[in-house]
């Protein structure tokens, strides 16, 4: 769905009157699912004095901005997409300097809110161009298109323009508003072809007014244009533009029966209208339970109550028997949601067992809930997750709707995504009960089960998720990769999944709709629409993965998704767009600073900016500590939207400790190696070649190094290379080598590090081969761990005052408090190389002069050992 709210108008101390609101126009072009809004309104300053004028628009959480700019005067000023660290530079530079600058965000339930507001002089123009993107979600057998438009005035030139374009044929196309009058309705203009639909509206300044002669207007609410595409191949629709591919898959098919247990928070935080609500929403939901399907209903607070103790076919009967039990319930003590779920998850598992389940459907639990757990054994929301990961299995789908306000959202997100299930926020209002009613009308009709979408590995590379867990009727599974070579000869793809009856296959050869003979006048449009329909897949799918997964894996993707959202300039939870306002007489120029919402954060109704690191709860990283480079030892504090590094100068052949926890036995130390010779610069770098690695209650050693890594451990040796990919799964340690990259190494119920390898030119004159270093999830090491890295694993506390220029002006010098000392810092990057092993990726932190003197316990010679694997 793509939702805009669009007005202009003044702060308060500045009269409509005085501002005229010429223009107001929302172009969208749909091509293929993919959504491309241009908003753009133009505004004229009728008084003898300068004025602010605020432009706002509301717009899909789905959607990402690409573009913002301003026209004043004939000067245009336009939006850049950044990194948030370095956007909050700017703006932090503009907030010293004593200037106003930010752009404040809202959010709400669909959208989130986007408003400027920028200083015109006096009988001058201002002109606001905001452009966003987004993939329309079918649901229910519909994609749609809401623009919820509010000018607050009438408008000389108001118009409201939808191009669709869709090779495979549209099959209907519907447009209203909330806001038509039988005098209105004639102004929505509608032609549709076979492949292409147009829909304008365009009211006068007197077809807007709400009464002859006054002022208000009319146009307030929500145009909905709605549509859906013609489907007559159960192998979907493929569209090709430029070596990117789409394919969309929404077949006709007889629904699965379903096996769904409906698992209620009736804690005292869900009495009142929650209660009530919950009740209303049952009632209609098991109406709608189909016959084939079987149910239960679990209630719980701090004790378990079950309606039967097994599910339960959906009879008339039973329904009639289980609406009475619904009417009945009410609210009462703590939440325990742990063995709420457990519960649920053991009764469609013994029901399986039992062979009481026909053989071939959907087993689900749908979890309302309106709180944080806090009553049980495991209130921990992190083990919780865990338990209920290990008990589902795989084997069943759990959706959590979070009630209202106060429940920890991240905490049902990440749970629903890691046990194939999704996650939904039910606002309290008086239309809570449709919104449940609505949820379960999304997954109440299971198609296929464990969908996957085959395509050729030598035709096709860079795709999208193609695995899926569930396909619903009424949606669309949407695929998307970057076409090797254009090859078409070779471009087989098949479809596999599990159906009512029997498998489902089906496979064919793909041709590609030719554009310029369906849209002969109209090339234009298209351009590289697949390729950022496949970013913007990406991107969502990527930051998505990065809110469950191990540590190194969220790193992974974070990092992934910021690089492509700077490639293509989207505005995602990782970047910010920047615009500088103009300088005026009243004002110099500081900037405006755009920030991407998640629902973790939708509650803080306003704000100016989020920090760089300070990321929405969702993607908030776990810190890493890492020594990379030159050696670089970098202490990312994610918490702090921060990070700490300084270098270690010493000779060719020195060993050093870098982690030492003897209440496990741990040791981690690592040789430096330097530059073959003297580089004309006259200074020799040095690196990190080899490490070496012991558990001792485990009986592990690991030697890594440039050339090989060898592993004992059970009594006997065991060498990889790097040239090969492999893995080994032993009883006390995994390894994983990705060929010619890294080697990833988990010790059991312990810490896991990640070494990198850094190939250089064999020929090069001065450089060799490095490794680098990276500590995951540091904080199950114990609190006595130390070493050149180790010791910061369980956090370090500073404070950075006296910002002042230092010797390079983009490089200011500070004054870090740390361990009772003062000393001068400087701000710098270095650079974090798991994104990308070849560039990193640059990450801003304080260096610490000297060695880290003064932040390293002692002096660096004290971390000095005499051999690979001993101690200090």
């Amino acid at each position: 769905m793509t939702e805009t709210h669009f007005y202009l108008l003044t702060f308060p101390s500045v009269s409509l009157s005085q501002v005229e609101v010429y223009s107001v126009t929302v172009d969208c072009t749909v091509t293929s699912r993919f959504a491309h809004t241009v908003m753009t309104s133009k505004a004229f300053n009728k008084a003898n004095s300068s004025q602010e004028i605020l432009f706002e628009v509301e717009l899909p959480k789905t959607a990402f901005i690409t573009n913002f700019s301003m026209e004043i005067e004939g000067q245009v000023y336009v939006g850049e997409v950044k990194e948030k660290e370095k956007a909050k530079k700017q703006y932090e530079k503009a907030v010293s300097s004593g200037q106003t600058a930010g752009l404040v965000k809202a959010s709400g339930r669909k959208m989130e809110k986007f408003s400027v507001s920028v200083n015109i002089a006096a009988e001058s123009n201002v002109t606001f161009v905001l452009t966003y993107e987004e993939l329309l979600q079918r649901k229910l057998g519909r994609y749609e298109l809401l623009t919820r438009v509010k000018p607050k005035t009438l408008v000389q030139d108001f118009q409201i323009v939808t191009n669709i374009y869709e090779p495979q044929g549209i099959s209907y196309v519907d447009a209203h508003a909330t806001f038509l009058s039988n005098e209105l309705l004639p102004l929505v203009e509608k032609t549709v072809t076979d492949r292409k639909a147009h829909i304008s509206f365009s009211p006068t300044m007197e077809q807007q007014r709400k009464c002859p002669g006054c002022d208000g207007t009319l146009i307030d609410g929500d145009f909905i244009v709605s549509y859906d595409v013609k489907r007559e191949k159960n192998l979907g629709d493929i569209q090709i533009v430029n070596g990117y591919f789409v394919h969309f898959f929404a077949p006709e098919l007889p629904k699965l029966p379903k096996n769904v247990v409906f698992v209620i928070d009736i804690s005292g935080s869900m009495s009142g209208r929650k209660i009530v609500q919950t009740r209303e929403a049952m009632l209609a939901i098991l109406q709608q339970v189909h016959e084939d399907d079987h149910f239960a209903i679990i209630l719980f607070d701090s004790v378990i109550e079950t309606w039967k103790d097994s599910l339960t076919k959906a009879t008339k009967e039973n329904i009639t028997e289980a609406m009475d039990y619904i009417r009945r319930i009410n609210s009462r003590g703590m939440t325990n949601v742990n063995d709420a779920v457990l519960k649920a998850v053991n009764m469609l598992v013994k029901d399986r067992q039992m062979e009481r389940l026909p053989e071939r459907s959907a087993d689900m639990i749908i979890l309302l809930t309106d709180g944080m757990p806090n009553e049980g054994k495991y209130s921990n929301i992190g083990k919780i997750q865990e338990n209920v990961r290990t008990a589902i299995g795989g084997n069943m789908s759990l959706y959590c709707l979070g009630f209202g306000n106060d429940v920890d959202y991240s905490f049902l997100d990440v749970m629903s995504r890691q046990n194939k299930g999704l996650a939904r926020r039910i606002f309290e209002a008086s239309d809570a009960v449709v919104q449940l009613q609505g949820f379960y009308d999304e997954v109440a009709s299971p198609l296929l089960l464990e969908v996957d979408m085959h395509y050729p590995d030598n035709a096709v590379d860079s795709l999208t998720t193609s695995h899926f867990s569930q396909l619903f009727n009424g949606t669309e599974i949407v695929v998307a990769g970057h076409l090797m070579d254009n090859d078409l000869d070779n471009f087989l793809v098949e479809v596999v999944g599990q159906g009512l009856e029997e498998d489902f296959r089906v496979q064919g050869q793909v041709s590609a709709a030719d554009w310029d003979v369906f849209y002969p006048d109209e090339e234009y449009i298209f351009g590289d629409f697949t390729e950022r329909l496949w970013a913007y897949l990406t991107i969502q799918q990527l930051l998505e993965k990065s809110k469950s997964g191990t540590p190194d894996e969220k790193a992974n993707t974070t990092a992934k998704a910021l690089d492509m959202s700077l490639q293509y300039s989207f505005v995602t939870p990782l970047t910010s767009m920047v615009v500088t306002k103009p300088e005026t007489e009243d004002s110099t120029s500081s900037p405006l600073i755009a920030d991407k919402l998640t629902e973790g954060t939708w509650r803080k109704q306003t704000y100016n900016y989020i920090p760089a690191q300070s990321y929405p709860r969702h993607y908030q990283p776990a810190p890493t500590y890492f020594v990379d480079g030159d050696p670089h030892f970098m202490i990312e504090l994610p918490d702090r939207g921060d990070a700490l590094c300084f270098n270690i100068n010493d000779k060719p052949g020195t060993i050093f400790n870098l982690v030492r926890d003897s209440n496990s036995g741990i040791l981690v130390n690592g040789e430096i190696i330097g530059d073959k010779k003297t580089p004309p610069d006259g200074k020799i770098n040095t690196y990190f070649w080899r490490f070496g690695i012991v558990h001792q209650t485990l009986g592990v050693r690991l030697e890594v190094s440039t050339e090989d890594i060898s592993l004992f451990q059970d009594g006997k040796w065991v060498k990889l290379h790097w040239s090969d990919a492999a893995s080994i799964k032993g009883s006390n340690v995994d390894l994983l080598v990705t060929k010619d990259r890294s080697l990833t190494v988990t010790l059991r119920d312990s810490v896991k590090f990640v070494i990198l390898l850094h190939k250089v030119w064999k020929k090069h004159p001065y450089h060799r081969d490095y490794l680098g270093f990276y500590t995951l999830d540091s904080h199950l090491l114990s609190p006595g761990v130390h070493g050149l890295l180790g010791q910061f694993y369980h956090g370090i506390n500073y404070e950075v005052a006296d910002l002042h220029p230092g010797k390079v002006p983009e490089k200011p010098d500070a004054t870090m408090y740390v361990k009772g000392q003062e000393l001068n810092v400087t701000r710098g990057w270095q650079r974090d190389f798991r994104g990308d092993v070849k560039n990193g990726e640059n990450v801003p932190c304080w260096f610490i002069h000297n060695n880290g003197t003064g932040l390293i316990d002692g002096h660096v010679t004290d971390y000095i050992v005499s051999g690979l694997f001993k101690s200090v």
